[in-house]
């Protein structure tokens, strides 16, 4: 108690009773408080001073997990590989009319156009977007961002390569210096307006890491912001730079690498270690039973092991002994998979895919892969938000200002660009159990066969051309399949069912 506790305690020890009673009730949270047991934690730095200090090196330690530790690069790939996957994102055009309907004509004529941009979207005209997409989301989850300079129309020694004149160019983040301030414009490399919007981006001429290349802030150039993709993992609000996924897991990571490296070499000594020959007291030592070359010189002795051999060689009081070196370690197994699912909730990612460990029963691999699917359609939307809805939009302002695909005069121009963005679907862990659940649901009227096309990953109009330019070739060829035959029997289609 303070003094004044103290006086009303001599006093009034009532009232004082009231007065502990209430400061406990009005105190701070029990976990901001330092104890013997606990540190405190102080926040007195900004997110961007943060990032300034801890930005590069984490984004290092990555890259090295990267190259040289097979579980970081696994984890990697499967954050990649579920929020893009292999045909990456896909768009769908929804150009409409004034009256709300799709503009068919013009949305097949940019599919088209798009599909012939695919095949060779950035400068080096080496990777299809599907590939670019896999590359950049690789690069903003590894690093923690990456950038992208879009080139519309002519551009001196540009050749774009396809019929609507727009290309992208890749670049990581080194390529925008940490370290580069000027005034109070420009911090960690990026220009900002006096509400922290990004204006414009100071980017090196050539790759800074390049061996002995030396680059100043004279080899600078200014891209401007309307013109620079910039996907990033922002945590707080006010940060302009990203921070590696892997930030809070690299330490783990490390650590993992470092135990098992340290059993398997311990594992591969003790492999070479087989016998000993263990003697007895010093008074059975006769030396006239070791071994002697020409010169009377002693020769060390060898006993090469073999299968079913008989050793009839030992000295009195000599035996064989075996060397047991407890490895490989029985705890490997299970301290591992600890780690790994420490590592796993970190990264968001689902620990069997991470591990590749895949026991368990149907339930719960199903809860597992729901409850991580959450945090892969996290990611996806904001990949999209930050690189492929920005692209598809400058992929259609080109192609109308190039003439390529004109907008015709019925779609209202707010929506010539409106699309659907496609993402990863959660895979069927049963499909039988999955298309039984599916087919109840469109029977019954809650979902739609568009939606399950999409919910397996697939273009509704793509699949519905297909299906109609299959039956028409096994009716002109006059074949049958199970497929045509419950569509014509007019029987057991979903549409008749409904009705």
């Amino acid at each position: 108690m303070n003094l004044i506790d103290s006086l009303v305690n001599y006093f009034n020890p009532e009232a004082a009773y009231k007065r502990a009673t209430f400061r406990q009730a009005l105190a701070h949270y029990e976990g901001a408080k330092k104890s013997t047991t606990r540190k405190a934690r102080r926040d007195t730095q900004s997110p961007n001073q943060l990032v300034q200090q801890g930005a590069v090196p984490l984004r290092a330690t990555a890259r090295y997990l990267e190259r040289n530790h097979d579980l970081a690069r696994g984890a990697l790939r499967v954050l990649v590989n579920n929020v893009v996957g292999a045909a990456g994102i896909g768009v769908e055009p929804q150009p409409r009319r004034a009256d709300g309907t799709i503009h068919e004509e013009y949305a097949k004529a940019l599919r088209d156009a798009w599909k012939d941009w695919c095949r060779k979207p950035e400068v080096t005209q080496r990777h299809s977007f599907a590939k670019v997409q896999r590359m950049v989301a690789r690069t903003w989850l590894r690093d923690g961002e990456a950038f992208s300079q879009q080139l519309i129309g002519a551009v001196p020694k540009l050749d774009h390569g396809t019929r609507v004149p727009y290309s992208l160019e890749l670049f990581e983040a080194d390529m925008v210096p940490m370290d580069y301030n000027e005034g109070d414009k420009v911090r960690q490399g990026i220009e900002s307006n006096g509400w922290g919007r990004p204006v414009g981006y100071w980017v090196y001429k050539q790759n800074p890491l390049d061996v002995g290349l030396f680059l100043s802030n004279g080899s600078l150039r200014r891209i401007s912001a309307d013109r620079m993709l910039h996907i990033a993992l922002l945590d707080r609000i006010g940060q302009q730079r990203g921070v590696s996924e892997f930030a809070s897991v690299l330490t783990r990571l490390e650590d993992i690498k470092d135990y098992e490296e340290s059993e398997r070499v311990a594992a591969k000594v003790a492999a070479m270690l087989t016998a000993y020959v263990k003697r007895g007291t010093p008074d059975l030592y006769n030396p006239d039973d070791e071994a002697k070359d020409e010169n009377g010189n002693p020769v060390p002795r060898e006993l090469r092991m073999a299968p079913g051999m008989i050793i009839d060689t030992l000295a009195a009081g000599e035996e064989i002994g075996m060397i047991d070196s407890n490895r490989p370690n029985p705890n490997l197994i299970t301290f591992r998979q600890g780690q790994l699912r420490a590592v796993a909730a970190g990264l968001g990612g689902s620990y069997s895919s991470i591990s590749r460990d895949y026991n368990g029963t149907y339930s719960a691999q199903r809860q597992e892969l729901v409850e991580q699917w959450i945090h892969y359609a996290v990611l996806a939307d904001e990949f999209t938000g930050m690189f492929v809805q920005p692209t598809w939009e400058s992929f259609v302002l080109a192609s109308q200002l190039s003439g390529v695909v004109p907008m015709p005069a019925d779609v209202v121009p707010e929506t010539a660009d409106d699309a659907l963005f496609i993402g990863q679907s959660m895979p069927w862990i049963d499909p039988l159990k999955e298309a039984n659940a599916w087919e109840a649901l469109v029977r019954a009227g809650f979902a739609s066969e568009v939606e399950v096309l999409r919910k397996r990953g697939a273009n509704p109009r793509d699949v519905l051309e297909q299906i109609a330019t299959w039956r028409k070739q096994t009716d002109e060829k006059g074949l049958k399949f199970s497929s045509s035959a419950t569509s014509n029997s007019g029987e057991t289609t979903s549409s008749d069912r409904e009705n």
